[in-house]
Parts: C-alpha cells; structure tokens; sequence
C-alpha cells in the first residue's frame, strides 16, 4: 500500500515535507539564503566544518568501521558513532543540494560505497552489535542505539533524495527500513530504542518512497513508548520517554534530546494519519515547556547529570545544560508544529534558538564548537588545542572534537538546509518566517509562478525590504512576521505607511514587477526580567537587541561583583549595548550567611554587553547574561 503524499518522488530538498498541514514548505530549489549573517556561517560550514568533521571521523575510526569495523573485532569509537558519519552525510547531502561541487559529489559517494558495504544481506546495518567479539544485534535496546543509528542513516538517505535523486543511498535505508520493520512490527519484538530518532526518519522515508508500511511502523513506536519496556534505570523512565504514554503526557521531561526528536516522530506521525488528538497532545507538552522548561536563549535542559529537563522554573545559569543537538531538535519540533498549524509563535520559537543557541555553538573559522551552553561562566574558558579530543560531554569551552560528538553534524546539517526554514506557501500566498537575504522563485497554491527578493541587515538593523519580481496580473499575500518584542513596527507599502501590530502582518494584493513592501522593526535595547519562580535568577535582569540576548564578558573583571541599574534604559553604544553598571564585591566573611549585606558602592560607569552568540571568540573570557541588579 503506497503513502498519499503530495511530493513521493520529486528532489525539492526540503527537510520536512508533510502530506497536510496549514503551510507548504520550500525547498533549496526554491529558496536560497544570498547574504548576511546566515550567508556568512553557511560558507564556513561549507569551507570548514564538513571538512573538519570529516577529518575527525576519518581519524578516529569511525568511518572505517563501516568498511572494516562490521567484520573485525577492533571497532573503534562508541556504540552510536554509526549516527555521526550518517548526520554528517546528510549533512554533505543538503549542502550539495544547496551549491553543487563535485570535491563534495565525491565525498558523498564515497562515504554512500562504504555504508552500502557494511549492510548485512537481510538489511541490518550497524558495527557495534552482531559481528566478531560483539554483543548480539538488539542485545540491549536502552542503551545500544541500533535504531537510533538507523533512524540517522534514513534521514541522510532522505536528504540525498530530496536533493539528488534516488540513488544507491536510498536503496540501503530502504534496506534497512524493511529490517526494521521485519523485526519490529505487529508480530515482531515489541520493543523501543532507549533513544527516539527512528520514528521520524521512518516518516520521512516514507514519505519519499511513498511506503504506508514505514508510516505505520513509525505510528507503532510512538504508541509503544511509555509502556515502560525498558529496564528501570537510576535516571527513571522518563530520561527515556517511556514513563507515560506520549497522549498522557503534560510537558517535555527526562533527556532534552530524546524527548524532542520523540515530539517530531509523534507530530510527522499525526499529521501523516490524520490524529489531531495526538498532535494537540504534543503541542500542548511543547507550549508548557517553552513557558516553563525553557532558558532565556531557547536553550532546554538544566540538568548536567542526565541531560535532562528539570523541573518547572528550575533553570539555573551557571549549570545550564542546553545541548547544541537540544537547539536543533527543538527547531525541529517548532518547524513541524508551525507547518501543521500556520501558528506563527513556533517563529518565534525557531529565531530565539537560531540567533542565542545555534550561532554561539560553532567557533568563527567553524573548527570548533560548544557541546553545551552556560548562561554564566565564573571562571575563564581555556583554549582547547586544534589537536585535542575532549572527554565526555559536559560543559565547557569550544572544542575541536569530542568524545561524542554527535552536536557538530548536527548543526551543520541544519545549516546547509537552513533557507528552508524562511519562508512558506499558504492558502494565499508567500510567508516569510527567518529574515535573511533571500531569494525565492516560488508557485503559489494555485500553481502560478511568483518571485521575491529579500534584503536586510538583520539582526543588526531592523529593516526588511521585500522587492516583488515575478508576480501576474492577479492578487496575492505576502505575509511578513512581527516578533513580540517588536512594538511600533512600520509597514511601508505603495499605499503609505501603517502601523505593524505583533504578529503576522498580510499585505494582499495585485502586486507590480518591482514593487516593495519595507518593514521596520525597532531593534532598540531591551531589559528582560524572569518569571520571579526562576529562584535562580531571581534580583537580575537580561538585555536583549531584536531577537538577540546579551552578556557581560570580561577577561579582567569578576562578573559575580557585577551590579546594573535597571531604572536607566539599556542604549546603543561604542562596541556594544551599555549599560549603567559597577562593581561591588561584599567583603570576606567566615561565614557566607548573616544580617543584609550593605548596599552596592562605588561609582557608576558604562558597562558594554556583546551578543551571548559572541561570547568566547576573542580568547578566554567569564560571561553571565542574567545582571544582578543595585
């Protein structure tokens, strides 16, 4: 039985691309970042990071295990190590898509020769269980990440697809995918992978092949988890998804990166089925997270020990955790959940953790990055030498390569498809949802061609210029957003000027070739205060620029003697956004707890934040984004 979809075959290279939903997405053959600050980063992931990443997996092996590792009892790297040459395949494959180069047309067939060398005749395709030496296949479902794996293979297999053409890739994900569901469906073994991914991935898939059969095993482990199948385990069922049934659940809990990739299988399985309860489900989950389970930069997870969300408000900024992979599953999510409902927060959402999560990860010459991202470092960052593999996966400084480096890829893979993520077809017209300079060659709805051309300096400057250079004789929307903090916003049209509430903003009509629409959002300095439950942070407030949060860094002063007057606004200044600020230590005691210390002295001078996005590129540094107030 074949899947009704409304694009099975064609290479449109769109990541996400759902049979329903209030919004068409657009592919790279429709939308293309040309300049600015997204251009910038999508060059040196391009020039950059794919190489390196691919140094580093050649060097340590993990690349070689597919083509020696399956029958040699010396595989290196961990259990998931298979995910990480597959996230960055899909990545190389988006990045074809996006700006075509043979170098690159040779990597991707040659990495594509050594997977297909690696697949068992039955389908089964993994290095760390089932050969010499190794633990039986599927010997250990909590912790093992067989279906994890798998689940990275499809997605590259569907990201080459979207943007190549089916090809060999694609005939071993579909190798594997009939494995999976061999071996777990109806009849099979009843069991989930201690870390979600293979339910997406089986959706996608499905929707490129058209195979109702990867949709249905997809719907049966999203209905599975929560039964409580995996062993118990000292973080609890909920680290793995497991504790309750997603339909029963209230809010994102345990491990960030497994409830979210869990969130998108559940949402591309209920708009793929028609299960509007189901979506309503994890809609409500995500909007109680975002209110109460979610840092000031979109980052989620406070918890080091289990990579876990905490509880409600429990959102310290010295052991932040917000994972990199964090930041881009909930994108994910978002993405899903604005393309099912049209709702134009999941924006909102999607912009935060783009400018304060995704842009801070990777290091300028995009050779190094953070695995997670603190909200306030008491003590210097080092520099970690371009040589040097760093332990574990806790917090830190930028570093060349980690132990598990699964949040490198990661990011890479969303920023080649990441003009993608701009704008959309609605029942009417273009949506624009990323502001970036852009072109889109589109058609609408109703099949006819249109075109925009977007310029502007965001996020620095305010200003969107949509100039219309394809359009016909009749009317049609362009649709531009205007986030919450920007109050007073101006439209400019043909017909004047108009106040821009929040929100979306719909400008319909019978364009002209070469007419434009100007936005301006004021992106004026701001003070943010928390919710007064984030015990945390409670006396402090924040400064965000349009979408952008700021910190304090120094390399000389000691941020924790830090004090801000929150009755003076925060301005535009020399080499940043200032701040009337001074330094105030309390003096030693024997004993940390007694009467009220005495109030803040010292005088008052100008104190210049820079975008948290910034911090660490200029040596190391302490850095906190809540400011404690006199």
């Amino acid at each position: 039985m074949t899947l009704t979809s409304p694009d099975t075959t064609a290479v449109g290279g769109r990541p996400v691309v759902p049979a329903r939903g209030a919004l068409r997405p657009l592919g790279l053959h429709e939308v293309r970042i040309t300049g600015g600050f997204w251009a910038v980063r999508q060059g040196v992931n391009a020039s950059s990071t794919l190489p390196h990443a691919r140094a580093w997996q050649d060097r340590l092996g993990w690349t070689g295990n597919l083509t020696s590792g399956v029958s040699s009892p010396d595989r290196l790297g961990r259990e998931f190590s298979d995910s990480e040459v597959y996230k960055l395949l899909e990545a190389m494959a988006w990045e074809a898509g996006r700006s075509p180069d043979p170098a690159l047309e040779a990597a991707i067939a040659e990495v594509t020769g050594a997977i297909a060398s690696a697949q068992a005749p039955d389908g089964y395709l993994g290095t760390a269980f089932g050969g010499p030496g190794r633990p039986a296949r599927y010997s250990d479902m909590t912790w093992g990440h067989e279906l994890y794996c798998a689940g990275h293979l499809l997605q590259a297999a569907v990201a080459r697809a979207r943007t190549a053409g089916p090809d060999r890739l694609l005939e071993v994900a579909r190798g594997v995918a009939d494995h999976v569901c061999a071996e777990f469906g109806p009849d099979g073994r009843q069991d989930v992978c201690g870390h979600p991914e293979i339910e997406v991935a089986l959706v996608e898939l499905a929707r490129t092949t058209g195979e109702r059969r990867y949709l249905d095993q997809a719907a049966l482990f999203v209905e599975r988890r929560g039964r409580r199948s995996l062993p118990r385990h000292r973080f609890g069922w909920s680290y793995f998804g497991d504790d309750v049934p997603i339909r029963e659940a209230t809010v994102l809990r345990g491990h960030a990166v497994r409830a979210l990739y869990l969130a998108c299988g559940a949402v591309d399985v209920a708009v793929e089925t028609g299960d509007d309860d189901l979506l309503r489900a994890v809609a409500a989950q995500f909007d109680r997270t975002l209110a109460r389970r979610t840092y000031l930069t979109g980052g989620m997870g406070s918890r080091h020990t289990d990579e876990a969300f905490g509880e409600d408000f429990q959102l310290p900024a010295d052991r932040a955790y917000s994972e990199t992979c964090a930041g881009v599953a909930a994108i994910m999510l978002a993405w899903r959940l604005l393309l099912a409902t049209g709702d134009g927060r999941y924006d909102d959402v999607v912009e935060r953790i783009l400018y304060n999560v995704v842009a801070t990860a990777v290091a300028d010459d995009g050779r190094s990055f953070f695995y997670a991202h603190t909200l306030h470092q008491r003590t210097p960052t080092a520099v970690v030498p371009a040589d040097e593999e760093q332990l574990g996966f806790g917090g830190g400084p930028r570093a060349p390569w980690f132990e598990v480096s699964c949040c490198l890829p990661n990011v890479a893979r969303l920023l080649a498809s990441l003009a993608c993520y701009t704008a959309t077809v609605d029942g009417t017209g273009v949506r624009l949802h990323q502001y970036a300079d852009a072109d889109i060659d589109t058609r609408l709805a109703d099949g006819r061609e249109v075109g925009l051309r977007v310029r502007t300096a965001y996020p620095d400057d305010g200003v969107v210029t949509v100039r219309v250079v394809k359009t016909d004789d009749e009317p049609w929307s362009v649709t531009l957003r205007v986030p919450p903090w920007a109050t007073g916003a101006v439209l400019h049209t043909s017909y004047g000027r108009h106040p821009a509430p929040v929100g979306d903003v719909v400008v319909h009509r019978r364009f002209r070739p070469g007419e434009e629409i100007r936005l301006e959002l004021p992106v004026t300095p701001r003070f943010t205060h928390p919710d007064p439950r984030v015990d945390a942070v409670r006396g402090c407030v924040a400064v965000e620029r349009g979408p952008v949060v700021y910190c304090a860094e120094s390399a000389e002063h000691d941020l924790d003697a830090l004090r801000v007057d929150p009755t003076t606004p925060p301005a535009d200044g020399p080499g940043g956004v200032l701040v009337d600020a001074r330094f105030h230590a309390p003096a030693d005691a024997p004993w940390p707890y007694g009467p009220p210390p005495p109030a803040a002295a010292g005088p008052r001078a100008p104190l210049a934040l820079v975008p948290h996005h910034r911090w660490a590129r200029g040596g190391p540094s302490t850095m906190r984004v809540w400011l404690p107030t006199d």
